[in-house]
Order: structure tokens, then C-alpha cells, then sequence
């Protein structure tokens, strides 16, 4: 197994920093401040990260992705939200808020361009779910009774999703149909000794290896798609949330923290980065109609 470490990156101290995202047609890496409802942007350049924009969504906003056609799409607050380049908040189909207290977290795109995002309670009672948003704009619900949707993602050819539901340490894997959008079989890729640490949002290299950030873990752990554990992460925060690789030729790997509750760490909320020797993919957009 290596032992790697992350370097500090900078951008701002976010309470809770999630979500990051590389697009490669702008060459920009993009994450998000969950309770201060702030999407960030930013450029990678000669390993130094710049903070160029910060966009005002406005509640909480879980996750964002380029949109094909500008912009992004956000699952935020009880739904999901259009945010234009301009700064343009457009609020679209709820679907929380039918249970008090249930807010939208974690969400990417499939290889196909449709939208999952999940949604969790403030008490991360099982009462989250999580949705597909189709190619036309449908919204469905995929699966209910979780407590914090989180990391996913889909191995390079698209055959496998990987999900993560943080509070009882589930780490799934489901067969998936692309062309329909349908996961099926699910079967949990390794088992998991916490809590604590927590599993939290994840990424997947152009190898199948699935890097999974580890709340109260302090670092980002691949494992292999048998569930083995190859190489390790270590950043110097505790709260580390998501990861994603972007830059020049996708190989670095941005990582994303937290400084809630109180935690008094430097840097705590900042964005890191590591080398890891591997690369991945641009985050995919979405490439359907808006849900309404």
C-alpha cells in the first residue's frame, strides 16, 4: 500500500466544502459551501489553485454540474436549482419538501449525462432519498430510507455505480445499465469498521479505482473495484468530504473539508491536492432537460 500526502491549495475557509468538480471546457475547478449556499470557482495553473468567483445560490446547495448548454444544475435546498454563468438562480422541481428538516446533498452526473442526486435529514434519520433526473426532465425516485446520500460515481465503462450512504458506513456497488439508467444487484464493495471515520463522497480514475474521502478520517483512501485498499491519502484536517481529479490531464486529485461543529484546525474548510500517479475524468455534464 502507499502512503501519499496532500498539500494545501487554498480558496476559501468553507463550513462545509463539498462537491468539487473539474470542467475541462473551462478549464475550471468548481465545489461548494453546503450551509452557506456559495459555489465556488476556480483556475489550476502551474499547481496553484485561484479563486476567481463565488456564486450566491442562496439556502443550502448539496452539489453542482455543468450543464451542456451553460451554466450548472444544483441539487439544493429541497430540490434542485438552474444557476447561470451570469449568476442567474432559477429554482426548479422540489421533491424534500414533503419532509421537514430532509435537504439535498451529494449528485453527479452518469456517463449518459443524467443527473443522481441524493438528499439526507438534519438528524441523518433514515428519512433521505435518492433521484434520477432523466434526459427529458423527469424526476424519479430511486430508493428511500437513507440517512446521508453521498459518494457516487461509475466505473470507466460505465457498468458499475458506486454509492455511499455516510451514517451506517455503506459502501455499495450496483451493476448499472447505462442506456436505461437502471442500477441493479447492489452489493457492498468492502466492509467498512467505523463509524468513525465516515465515508463520504467519492471519485472514480481512469483505472476503476474508487477514492473515497473519509469524514473524521483525515484522508482519501482507493480502493480497488475487489474492495481492497491500495493507496492512501493523508491530509492534515480531519473533515475531509469529496475528492475529484482535474487538471492537466485529470491528474491531480482536488480534495474538499469541513471546519463545523466547532473544529479549530488550519486550513480546516480549504481545498487540498495530491499526485497520486493516476488520473480521471472531467466531471460529466448534464445533458438533458431542465426538471420542472
Amino acid at each position: 500500500m502507499r502512503e501519499l500526502t496532500a498539500e494545501l491549495l487554498g480558496g476559501p475557509a468553507c463550513v462545509l466544502g463539498e462537491g468539487p468538480g473539474w470542467d475541462a471546457g473551462h478549464g475550471e475547478l468548481s465545489w461548494i459551501d453546503i450551509p452557506a449556499g456559495e459555489l465556488h470557482l476556480g483556475t489550476f495553473e502551474a499547481g496553484a489553485l485561484t479563486h476567481t468567483t463565488t456564486i450566491k445560490v442562496g439556502g443550502s446547495v448539496g452539489a453542482v454540474v455543468p450543464r451542456a448548454d451553460g451554466g450548472w444544475l444544483a441539487a439544493a435546498g429541497p430540490g434542485f436549482t438552474a444557476i447561470g454563468r451570469d449568476g442567474t438562480v432559477t429554482a426548479l422541481a422540489e421533491v424534500g419538501s414533503a419532509v421537514p428538516g430532509t435537504r439535498m446533498n451529494d449528485a453527479k452526473c452518469d456517463p449518459a449525462g443524467r443527473f443522481w442526486a441524493g438528499s439526507t435529514h438534519e438528524r441523518e434519520a433514515a428519512a433521505g432519498s435518492l433521484y434520477r433526473v432523466d434526459l427529458d426532465g423527469k424526476v424519479t425516485r430511486f430508493r428511500d430510507g437513507v440517512g446521508v446520500s453521498n459518494g457516487i460515481g461509475w466505473s470507466p465503462d460505465g457498468k458499475l455505480m458506486y454509492y455511499v450512504d455516510s451514517p451506517i458506513c455503506s459502501f455499495e456497488v450496483y451493476d448499472y445499465d447505462v442506456a436505461t439508467g437502471t442500477p441493479t444487484n447492489p452489493r457492498q464493495v468492502t466492509k467498512l469498521d467505523g463509524p468513525p471515520p465516515v465515508p463520504d463522497g467519492l471519485t472514480v480514475d481512469d483505472e476503476g479505482g474508487i477514492w473515497v474521502a473519509f469524514w473524521d478520517g483525515g484522508q482519501v483512501r482507493r480502493y480497488t473495484p475487489s474492495g481492497e485498499v491500495d493507496v492512501v491519502v493523508t491530509v492534515p484536517v480531519a473533515r475531509t468530504t469529496c475528492c475529484t481529479f482535474g487538471g492537466p490531464g485529470g491528474r491531480t486529485l482536488f480534495i474538499t473539508t469541513a471546519r463545523t461543529h466547532g473544529l479549530d484546525e488550519p486550513y480546516a474548510g480549504q481545498v487540498f491536492a495530491c499526485e497520486t500517479g493516476f488520473s480521471g475524468p472531467p466531471t460529466v455534464p448534464f445533458a438533458g432537460e431542465l426538471p420542472r
